[in-house]
């Protein structure tokens, strides 16, 4: 598939993550809300999302959990590339996603290192979300590529994650290389309190691009 137009992805500081944790937290509010299973019941009020993406501020300055953020630009004309080292804040503006000078914030996605010393070679990708007016566009695979190229650069061979079984999220996984490890049962509510199985993925990465 090809980059979606329109859309750059940045990676987000910790000195940019207040500026943006109210766009985050509506963005989370409303995967929620559109019934996403990612740790959160409905209703989920926006501040109390913002607070959680506040709390990440501590990892996200030691390195332990990593944050893209992807924004519509404005105007559109975007090549579609990722710009990992720039600094997206997702400055909100009052109701909706927030937007910041590149754009109308629509997804996130967060790579967290595992930090054992046994461990060292992995890390988990969580918090996949793209706003529901801009899914079909590519968003969520822009995002899922930065995530897994980062973890490659920095030597992590093998990537983790879960998801709802069944859910789009599933099939973008597996289209995407990831291997089903299995399915448990009831493992987590969903936004509305039933209990839905969750199917774990794992993904294997080679060295860091232009290594071989």
């Amino acid at each position: 598939m090809a980059a979606p137009t329109g859309v750059t992805v940045r990676r987000l500081t910790a000195e940019a993550l207040p500026a943006a944790a109210e766009g985050l937290g509506a963005l989370l509010a409303d995967a929620v809300d559109d019934g996403a299973s990612v740790g959160f019941l409905a209703p989920l009020a926006i501040d109390r999302a913002a607070a959680y993406w506040s709390g990440l501020a501590p990892a996200l300055a030691d390195g332990t959990v990593t944050v893209w953020t992807a924004h519509a630009d404005n105007g559109g004309g975007n090549d579609g590339k990722r710009h990992a080292d720039d600094d997206g804040t997702g400055t909100s503006t009052g109701t909706g996603t927030g937007t910041s000078s590149g754009g109308r914030l629509i997804g996130t996605v967060q790579l967290r290192s595992e930090t054992s010393p046994n461990g060292t070679h992995r890390a988990e990708v969580a918090k996949l979300l793209v706003h529901r007016d801009a899914r079909g566009r590519g968003v969520a695979r822009l995002l899922l590529t930065a995530a897994e190229e980062c973890a490659r650069d920095a030597g992590r061979t093998l990537l983790l994650l879960d998801t709802q079984t069944g859910s789009a999220a599933e099939h973008l996984y597996r289209s995407a290389g990831w291997t089903p490890v299995g399915t448990v049962p009831d493992y987590a509510a969903d936004p509305v309190g039933v209990l839905r199985p969750t199917t774990f993925f794992h993904k294997t990465l080679g060295g860091p691009a232009g290594s071989d």
